[in-house]
């Protein structure tokens, strides 16, 4: 018993010193299954929003009317925080200053949506460069192009262009995701923080400030304007191109929206060339159209059911004149055109279709009795030349190459938007937002706040009517109606694919900025 005691302990000695010998860095682990290995080289890979804010800078020229402007563009990100300092997201942005322009204003540029990169804005209208467009016809690859822009706002303004948060470049970070800032109020408080650390980041508090907001980010500005004043930092004017500031008439049972439509169905027609005795000129013909709708027009459906027949039929019979659409047609609509409607029937026998955001444009249908149409031709016509456009340019000329996808929409499987709104001085949010209340609100405390409206007569997706309605019922004194402008182009809801309204639009807006910025 005892030598195998002793026979036991000198076994277990001798193993003692080579245990003792092997190193900890030398114990195999045990070996990773297919699976986690995969998802350890997923993990690894996977690119970031980053954190540290980045920024890649290059410089430039444009000429603008007949000036030579040297200029240094910045391509990079923000990081926004709350107010406890915690970084929430990371914001991309572009950003044109000239060189040597001291202290200029600022403008900062955003798009719509809800939900898009500013891809629009900053490749289409007043960048130093800009995607070719011409006519209102799709972009075959071989015509894409970009090209120094000689209707740049730099002769005015340095330039700020910024995502979306879910949208392009710009992401979440830590534990938020896109629901945190997906939504009417969430979205505004995301863009006024993005604006506000732009003007620490560049020291940029003494510079006269403007906002510049297209379709859905015209009611981005009205709220973010709001929150800006309410955190001590007052702009100097707004620019609002291809309006929407109240989505609530939009809901059934509204007669409103056919209202504010039919202007622009009219102006589609007599582009066409629809309208039975053509007038010479647009701008005379709508303005007696518009007085038909705020009269008549307006009568008739408030009246709804019980409108007499003969009424109907003397309104129905001038619509049909207005836009070339049959009376019978508009008699079985009952007054009310809806714009997938329009949109088929104008030219129905010519088997296309108007486009919603600029209905100089047609699509081909595949259907000739179907009652709307299957794609917006406006839409799909410039989509490829846009992000093309902006990939190469961002690579090439700006130096800004993040491996992380560059997304032309958050709208993905996730995307939920949150339409409440708490307007200045409710104690209720409304269920469908209204900013025209919050930029009425910002122009009776800032008596001084200027804002310019810019109209395409051919934009079905905010038509130029509505803005003007909305605005007549902002409840302003005289004296701060006086700071509001209205221009009128003859192009769609992207006013800027038409190069020569483009060029008159930068006048338009140029001579704003030299009366509303000047310090």
């Amino acid at each position: 018993m005892r030598s195998l005691f002793l026979a036991a302990a000198l076994a277990a000695t001798s193993l003692t010193p080579a245990a003792a010998q092997e190193k900890p860095s030398e114990i195999k682990a045990e070996p990773k299954t297919h699976a986690e290995a995969m998802k350890a080289d997923v993990e690894k890979a996977w690119v970031r929003p980053p954190v540290e804010e980045q920024a890649s800078t290059s410089k430039g020229s444009v000429t603008v009317r007949g000036a030579k402007i040297p200029y240094t563009a910045t391509a990079g990100t923000f990081t926004i925080r709350d107010d406890d300092g915690k970084p929430t997201a990371s914001m991309f942005y572009t950003a044109y200053t000239r060189d040597g322009g001291g202290n200029r204003p600022v403008t900062f540029f955003y798009n719509g949506g809800p939900g898009s990169p500013t891809v629009w804005l900053h490749m289409g209208s007043f960048a130093p460069v800009r995607v070719a467009t011409n006519d209102p016809v799709y972009v075959a690859p071989r015509d894409y192009a970009v090209r120094p822009n000689p209707d740049s706002l730099i002769d005015k303004t340095d330039l700020v262009f910024i995502d979306a948060i879910g949208a392009g470049w710009s992401r979440p970070l830590g534990d938020k995701t896109g629901k945190d800032f997906w939504g009417v109020d969430q979205d505004a408080d995301a863009f006024a923080r993005a604006i506000m650390r732009y003007v620490d980041k560049t020291n940029r508090w003494g510079s006269p400030k403007v906002l510049f907001g297209e379709s859905y980010g015209t009611l981005r500005s009205g709220a973010v304007a709001a929150l800006l004043e309410e955190r001590g930092m007052s702009v100097d004017g707004i620019v609002l191109l291809s309006t929407i500031l109240n989505y609530g008439v939009r809901q059934p049972g509204y007669d409103q929206n056919y209202q504010i439509l039919f202007p622009t169905y009219a102006a589609t027609a007599w582009y066409h060339n629809r309208v039975p005795n053509r007038p010479a000129a647009l701008e005379p013909f709508l303005a007696e159209v518009r007085a038909f709708v705020a009269g008549p027009y307006a009568a008739a459906l408030a009246k709804g059911d019980a409108v007499p027949d003969e009424e109907k039929r003397a309104v129905a019979r001038q619509m049909a004149a207005y836009t070339g659409l049959s009376e019978d047609y508009i008699l079985r609509s009952n007054l009310r055109i809806s714009l997938g409607h329009f949109q088929t029937e104008l030219l129905r026998d010519r088997g296309v279709a108007t486009g919603r955001l600029d209905t100089r444009y047609l699509l081909n249908v595949a259907d000739a009795n179907a009652d709307s149409p299957d794609d917006d031709p406006a839409s799909t016509a410039i989509t490829g030349a846009y992000f093309a456009g902006f990939r190469n340019y961002a690579a090439q000329v700006l130096g800004y190459k993040p491996d992380m996808p560059y997304k032309l929409s958050a709208r993905d499987g996730s995307f939920d938007w949150d339409w409440k709104h708490r307007a200045p001085g409710d104690r209720y949010p409304q269920p469908a937002p209204n900013t025209a209340v919050d930029l009425a609100a910002t122009m009776r405390v800032d008596p001084d706040l200027k804002v310019l409206f810019l109209n395409g007569y051919f934009d079905a997706a905010t038509p130029f009517y509505s803005t003007e309605y909305d605005v007549a019922h902002m409840g302003l004194a005289p004296e701060l109606r006086k700071n509001i402008s209205f221009r009128y182009y003859e192009s769609g809801h992207m006013v800027y694919l038409n190069p020569r309204e483009l060029t008159r639009m930068h006048d338009d807006v140029a001579a704003w900025y030299d009366a509303t910025t000047r310090r």
